[in-house]
């Protein structure tokens, strides 16, 4: 008898994850940031668990904010792109091992402050009024099955 082979991981298609790049115009603490956008809006955005990236060296962790919009039933996820706090695991010993204290989730865009995700397959970012003055329009950005980042959103979600 012989065993069907239910899936091969060659023939799975993953797909793409469509996230918004947030820049502030100004320089705000988070706290205030999404006090605003709370008053602004009919979402009510808090602390979630922080997101964890092990490092060889360090553990990074990421500040992240979510709230659930009541009329689409969707979950909003702002994750902070660079990193609030790292623990070292071990000394570092060589000389170039590109891993330091600050982390970003996002090496080619430093310039981003908060990545902003969906629970849905599409997301309409639309919905959530940001604060004027304060943020530059949410940048769409699409991440691909081989980057890390995509990886790390899938484990949390």
């Amino acid at each position: 008898m012989e065993i069907q082979k239910l899936y091969d991981l060659d023939d799975i298609e993953f797909e793409d994850i469509a996230i918004g790049l947030v820049r502030l115009a100004k320089d705000i603490p988070a706290h205030e940031f999404f006090y605003k956008i709370n008053q602004t809006n009919n979402l009510n955005f808090s602390r979630k668990k922080d997101l964890v990236f092990h490092g060889g060296y360090y553990d990074y962790l990421f500040p992240r904010f979510e709230a659930y919009h009541k009329f689409s039933k969707t979950c909003f996820t702002f994750i902070s792109n660079k990193s609030s706090e790292s623990k070292q695991k071990k000394i570092q010993t060589e000389l170039f091992t590109e891993e330091e204290n600050i982390k970003f989730l996002l090496n080619n865009q430093v310039d981003v402050e908060y990545i902003l995700h969906s629970s849905e397959q599409f997301p309409d970012f639309s919905v959530i009024l940001l604060p004027e003055n304060l943020v530059f329009p949410i940048q769409d950005y699409t991440l691909s099955s081989d980057e890390e980042l995509y990886q790390i959103i899938q484990y949390y979600e």
